[in-house]
């Protein structure tokens, strides 16, 4: 089948590793690695930090406190805090009453004590995943809409097609294909529309939006989509 789990387990949690002392990384990098998460980046300054939450969208952000060359951790999550919401696990060499006070003061996710084991690491990072996860997971179900016979859809970043809890992987096309039919609201959309909203001016074959069609069925136990030949097609919606 074509599902990718939602649930809690199966949401793969991207990281960066903000830290100046290459040893050091390059052991946390393979650590993490080694417990299933993917580590986006690697920076070592604030300018650094900031390009690669905008390029790679961490979820998670391991921050060493004091950073030569740069401004400290603290002023960097001051801020990142200031743009997004993403979580924080300080790590520092440092426990002492300021530091920790100001540290804090950002609310972070987390503080780990240099020189921490990999146990250490595996708890802190399992811990605000595990509250990272169960989140995306509330706001799935929070913002999705019924379709029919325990199918739903949301509009986050883009589409998104669920079947109870399990996603459906859906290519670009098939995305655009549903997108047209949902803002229909279960009308039928003729098929000159589905195409020019999926290939604008492009001219296409006869079979290829046939071939779409019948893709994009194939990964539905139920009828979900109507036809109507030499009209179009429709969605079908829970109360029709």
């Amino acid at each position: 089948m074509y599902y990718k789990k939602i649930e809690v387990d199966f949401i793969m949690i991207k990281i960066l590793i903000v830290e100046d002392e290459t040893i050091v990384a390059l052991d946390t990098k393979s650590t993490l690695k080694k417990l299933g998460y993917e580590v986006t980046d690697i920076v070592t300054n604030y300018e650094d930090t900031m390009k690669s939450i905008l390029d790679n969208k961490p979820d998670i952000i391991l921050m060493d406190i004091f950073l030569k060359n740069s401004i400290n951790g603290i002023e960097i999550s001051k801020k990142i805090n200031e743009k997004d919401s993403i979580p924080i696990i300080f790590v520092s060499a440092y426990c002492d009453d300021e530091t920790v006070a100001n540290a804090v003061a950002t609310e972070p996710a987390g503080y780990l004590v240099k020189p921490f084991n990999r146990n250490d690491l595996k708890t802190t990072i399992n811990l605000v995943a595990y509250k990272l996860q169960k989140n995306l997971k509330e706001k799935i179900i929070i913002n999705r809409q019924k379709l029919s016979s325990n199918y739903y859809y949301s509009f986050e970043e883009h589409l998104k097609i669920y079947y109870e809890t399990q996603e459906i992987s859906i290519t670009k096309n098939e995305r655009l294909f549903l997108e047209v039919l949902i803002k229909a609201k279960g009308t039928t959309v003729p098929f000159e529309s589905i195409e020019h909203y999926i290939w604008g001016n492009n001219s296409i074959s006869d079979s290829t939006l046939r071939t779409l069609l019948y893709r994009l069925r194939s990964k539905f136990n139920h009828q979900l989509i109507e036809t109507s030949p030499s009209l179009g097609c429709r969605l079908n919606f829970e109360d029709d």
